[in-house]
């Protein structure tokens, strides 16, 4: 069997999945590292808007492979936080 595109041979990828916060604020603080696997609806990060604090919770199980937020900086209704594998 040959491999799909995008697979190596005989190892299976999980397709990257990008979670973007859902609301404007900052960055208060980041729960999880590089590398570090997440079940569904674990908190990755805690945004804070007008004082409050909002997790952003992983929408599926999968393996944090990239942060694009650090701790104190703003971010966007949209922009994408985390990407998981």
């Amino acid at each position: 069997m040959q491999p799909r595109e995008g697979e190596d041979k005989g190892e299976s990828r999980m397709a990257e999945f990008r979670v973007k916060s859902e609301i404007a604020g900052s960055v208060w603080k980041i729960e999880v590292a590089v590398g570090d696997a997440v079940a569904a609806e674990d908190p990755l990060i805690i945004l804070e808007s007008m004082k409050m604090e909002i997790p952003l919770l992983a929408p599926r199980a999968g393996v944090v492979r990239q942060i694009l937020v650090a701790e104190g900086e703003p971010i966007a209704e949209g922009d994408v936080a985390v990407i998981l594998g």
